[in-house]
């Protein structure tokens, strides 16, 4: 058996992605993004979080979803990548739940439209629920961080 590990479930539409918690330093509700000019359109700026500049990224821009509105139920989940913080907004993040390893499969080729290199694997939950795993590395490749890192200075 393999070992259990926790998970932060989050929403993207109707799927949902799942991060693991020792990935996450917080989940924050929407906060003031001010806009940097000259970044990759699915960067939406950066917050200042308690003191902290931490550039922002829209993961549905990020794969290539469409667009929607912010809600009271969308949030800033902050993920360690590397040395650096990253805050990525999703639909939602309403869960964290005990999952085994083993029930993690590695990804097929494509999953609801996402390229399989952002994706950890898909792990099945009870009969008839799906969790996309990200590849946080993958999510944001090299030269992104070094753009991003000059974001914070």
């Amino acid at each position: 058996m393999g070992e259990d590990i926790k998970v932060i479930v989050f929403k993207l539409g109707s799927e949902e992605y799942g991060i693991e918690v020792d990935k996450v330093q917080t989940i924050e509700r929407m906060l003031p993004i001010t806009r940097v000019p000259k970044t990759y359109t699915f960067v939406r700026g950066v917050i200042n979080l308690r003191g902290v500049v931490i550039p922002v990224i829209d993961l549905r821009g990020r794969f290539g979803l469409p667009e929607t509105e912010y809600t009271d139920q969308t949030r800033i989940i902050i993920v360690v990548v590397g040395e650096m913080e990253v805050g990525f907004i999703v639909d939602s993040a309403n869960d964290v739940i005990d999952l085994n390893r083993d029930r993690i499969e590695t990804p097929p080729e494509v999953v609801g439209g996402i390229k399989a290199r952002y994706l950890d694997g898909v792990a099945k939950i009870g009969d008839d629920r799906l969790l996309i795993m990200l590849n946080l590395s993958e999510v944001l490749k090299k030269s992104e961080i070094i753009q991003l890192e000059s974001l914070e200075e």
